[in-house]
């Protein structure tokens, strides 16, 4: 039987790439010079920091700019709150979203017995969902369908199998 596997995944070197573009960046712009602003990746997050809120939003642009130009998908952000920092500074963090919970397995598995195809049968296996059915086009019509509908969060089809 065919089957597909659904992830959602974040390239964590492409992400490391586009945090030190925009810290680069940020470094050599006149409009953030005396803000001692900062950008830093962490296992699980992106931390940012500058001396007012409007540096930071502009300072939050420039990663997701450089985010974007790497493909990485600006649904696997969580924007956390900004709260204060020592010296009258505002920061943020900024959480890396990878796998999916239950909650999402749920409501995508759901999805798929919804479209209504004959044989398709979906699973949550760990972090992913497997998708099997006996008719290769009407695995490509849910992988169609799942891309024409938002889950708030960057999905992956791979393992495609015959």
């Amino acid at each position: 039987m065919p089957t597909f596997d659904i992830t959602s995944t974040v390239a964590m070197q492409e992400v490391r790439n586009a945090t030190d573009q925009a810290s680069r960046e940020v470094g050599q712009r006149y409009d953030f010079k005396a803000t001692n602003s900062s950008i830093e990746l962490s296992e699980e997050s992106i931390n940012i920091e500058s001396s007012s809120d409007d540096r930071l939003n502009a300072l939050r642009i420039v990663l997701e700019e450089k985010l974007v130009k790497r493909k990485i998908s600006l649904k696997a952000l969580n924007h956390l709150q900004v709260e204060d920092a020592s010296g009258g500074r505002r920061r943020q963090t900024i959480a890396l979203t990878s796998g999916i919970n239950s909650e999402k397995s749920k409501e995508i598995n759901k999805f798929i017995k919804g479209i209504g195809l004959k044989g398709i049968q979906s699973q949550t296996q760990g972090d992913q969902v497997r998708v099997s059915g006996k008719k290769r086009d009407d695995l490509q019509a849910v992988i169609n369908a799942l891309k024409d509908n938002d889950f708030g969060i960057p999905l992956q089809f791979g393992n495609f199998r015959d």
